[in-house]
């Protein structure tokens, strides 16, 4: 109970510094920091909303892009492929999430950014120009780029926790829809649709490395202060101006509205995580009464 209640302590701990060292930009901001889209580091004026877009839509790019493929790569290792095959391939998809935010980055800038700027954003303005989404120019670090760094980064923690879940439900489920007459993919269906509560909790363990990921987006979102609908546009992120900023922020009035950034970013991961619980909550009750 004593270390339980420590982690708690720990927590509120580190909420507390930030509340208090947050202080002098809260006081003269107000909510309107939440909603302001200024960084002006020589005039003092600072809004956070430019830092909350770019977290939330390059995580939901990684969240759309991260989902259907760790299913995919779920279904296949626990339904599909056979103990050598899956043994193997899950062992590589895991050691993915061992290498450091950093090497990712290194790989952005030297490899994916280049890519995406010569031939992938190119092709998707010939075909889709039409749409706001893949209108300007194409610069290669952008919004897109780091949404795609991130769904790499989140795809090995999806598609591990998923198929674990998969593996845990019973073989009689399996072997008794087989008895009922249904096909390999229906038994499939059976066995997602048992595992959906798992499958959001690994969505969320996702989407939470996503949007508190600091270096490799850092390196490929491009770092500039804007909110435009394209997603070739550069951006920013509310862990990248942290990372960026604080070591050279000059007055306190700037340290004290990067720290209520983190505060914010801190708040978001919260409300993700509550939100979670809810839905699986919601979940398990059902199917409990089932």
């Amino acid at each position: 109970m004593f270390f339980a209640l420590s982690i708690i302590f720990v927590v509120l701990l580190i909420i507390y510094e930030m509340f208090i060292d947050s202080a002098p930009s809260r006081e003269k901001f107000g909510f309107g920091f939440i909603f302001s889209s200024d960084w002006e580091p020589v005039k003092e004026e600072f809004g956070a909303l430019t830092f909350i877009y770019g977290t939330v839509v390059s995580s939901l790019i990684a969240l759309a892009i991260a989902l259907p493929i760790s299913i995919g790569v779920a279904v296949f290792l626990s339904e599909i492929a056979g103990k050598t095959v899956g043994t193997s391939i899950g062992f590589l998809i895991e050691i993915l999430a061992a290498i450091p935010s950093i090497i990712y980055g290194f790989w952005g800038i030297f490899v994916l950014a280049p890519y995406m700027r010569e031939s992938f954003q190119p092709f998707l303005q010939n075909y889709l120009g039409f749409i706001p989404l893949f209108q300007g120019t194409p610069f290669g670090f952008g919004m897109m780029t780091a949404g795609i760094i991130l769904a790499i980064m989140i795809t090995p923690i999806i598609s591990s926790i998923t198929r674990d879940v998969l593996k845990a439900i019973p073989v009689s489920q399996r072997e008794a829809a087989y008895a009922l007459g249904s096909t390999k993919w229906e038994a499939i269906k059976m066995a997602l649709l048992n595992a959906k509560s798992g499958i959001l909790g690994a969505t969320v363990l996702g989407l939470g490395r996503a949007v508190g990921e600091t270096m490799a987006v850092t390196m490929v979102i491009g770092n500039r202060a804007q909110i435009k609908t394209s997603l070739f546009e550069p951006a920013y992120s509310m862990a990248s101006v942290i990372a960026n900023e604080f070591a050279e922020a000059s007055g306190q009035m700037h340290i004290s509205s990067l720290i209520e950034v983190g505060l914010i970013l801190f708040g978001v991961t919260f409300i993700i995580n509550s939100l979670a619980r809810f839905l699986i909550f919601s979940v398990t009750k059902k199917a409990d009464m089932k």
